[in-house]
């Protein structure tokens, strides 16, 4: 039988995504079930991300005003860039690989493998927070990133976003 594979952009909710609340899709008898992969947090990854690159910028800086207290607080605060993206896949739909069928616990061990190598497969989307759900009618995968560059001729010199 054939099945859809989706990937698509999320707005990204980290505590959704952590199960710290449910929503109405949601089953908790079922959130046991639910991997966790990664659970960091991201304040902390943009220091390793950038607080190098962060501190050589602002050694170059001749006006206070162009000064950067916190990059993560910079761009969580700006109209321009987002402080991280999500990605989430999923396998079939409700009614082909329900997450609590036979057809699920498949679409679960496909995710689960995609996701043990993701991040290296992607060396510069640094994932701080990955849940693989089984308490939605649906298996799938939420991947939250920080992209970020080495070598950039624009912005920090190291760790750019």
């Amino acid at each position: 039988m054939k099945r859809t594979i989706s990937a698509m952009v999320g707005k990204g909710s980290v505590n959704h995504n952590d199960r710290k609340f449910h929503a109405k899709n949601t089953d908790p008898s079922r959130t046991v079930y639910n991997i966790t992969y990664q659970n960091e947090d991201i304040r902390e990854v943009y220091h390793q991300l950038f607080d190098e690159a962060l501190e050589r910028y602002n050694a170059k800086q001749k006006r206070s005003d162009r000064m950067i207290d916190d990059y993560y607080e910079k761009i969580r605060s700006g109209k321009q860039e987002k402080t991280f993206h999500e990605l989430i896949i999923q396998i079939g739909n409700k009614d082909d690989m329900a997450a609590d069928s036979q057809d699920g616990e498949r679409a679960k061990a496909i995710l689960d493998e995609y996701m043990k190598t993701f991040q290296e497969r992607n060396p510069n989307l640094r994932v701080f927070s990955a849940h693989l759900h089984m308490d939605e009618a649906t298996p799938h995968l939420h991947i939250d990133f920080i992209p970020f560059t080495t070598g950039s001729k624009r912005g920090l010199k190291q760790g750019c976003r």
